[in-house]
């Protein structure tokens, strides 16, 4: 298996716009729009309820306890208690979207990396649609994401530690905490279509840190695509084409 020959910056730029290329492949292959109606329509309930409750419990709560006053600096903070408040509507539709949003659309996912595999391979998918093997291949696809959640919400929990360092705690938090994340992301993506190689997730991590730049990009892409309004509705099937677009041009 031959390493990428870019350099650092070329891989990470690769791998940085693949999620937003993914919308030209999608454009030239209508035929797999029919699996990522399903994962948008999921996308959509989600991002809708999230934003509508975190909305109402600021209204609601947040703002209610800020004492109220006509000087100038009551002004200032209640416009930085409603900065917070997007930034945590934001952050909270993150992990929803990541979590949530791709447990329920694995199935759909699974099926979508292999037919863009099928495509950029110039291969033709001839098996007719079996409703009984969908289901088989859901329950796998369903178990293995739960265990993705699991190992992601576990990692995380075990890097709320570092905040008990005193001085630097906070620091070291908040940078591990985002590479962490990001190697989630690409951990999630990329893993739909090594999974169907029958890699160990020993194998796919040496893979992923063998091409730091690439994926690097890649997960940040990704992270990007979470946070722009309405784009991020399409987030999760056009990382899974993108990453397996990544794979095939190993």
């Amino acid at each position: 298996m031959n390493l990428p020959s870019d350099n650092p910056l070329a891989a990470f730029s690769r791998g940085f716009f693949s999620p937003f290329r993914s919308l030209g492949f999608l454009r030239k292959h209508p035929a797999l729009l029919r699996f990522v109606v399903i994962p948008f329509l999921i996308n959509l309930v989600i991002f809708s309820g999230v934003v509508y409750l975190g909305m109402a419990f600021f209204n609601d709560t947040v703002v209610r306890m800020i004492p109220g006053g006509e000087a100038w600096y009551w002004a200032i903070l209640t416009y930085l208690v409603w900065f917070l408040a997007v930034l945590v509507t934001s952050v909270l539709v993150f992990f929803v979207f990541t979590l949530v949003g791709n447990l329920i659309a694995s199935p759909f996912n699974e099926i979508l990396s292999e037919r863009v595999e099928e495509i950029v391979a110039g291969q033709s998918h001839e098996g007719a649609f079996s409703l009984r093997l969908f289901f088989a291949e859901a329950r796998r696809a369903v178990a293995l994401e739960f265990k993705k959640i699991a190992v992601f919400l576990a990692g995380m929990a075990l890097l709320l530690t570092l905040n008990l360092i005193p001085g630097l705690g906070q620091i070291l938090y908040a940078v591990a905490s985002f590479l962490f994340t990001l190697f989630f992301l690409v951990v999630e993506y990329l893993g739909f279509v090594l999974g169907r190689k029958g890699w160990s997730f020993k194998e796919q991590r040496r893979y992923i840190f063998a091409r730091k730049g690439l994926m690097l990009g890649f997960g940040s892409g990704v992270f990007c695509l979470l946070f722009i309004p309405f784009v991020q509705l399409l987030c999760i099937p056009l990382a899974v084409i993108a990453a397996t677009i990544l794979w095939c041009e190993k």
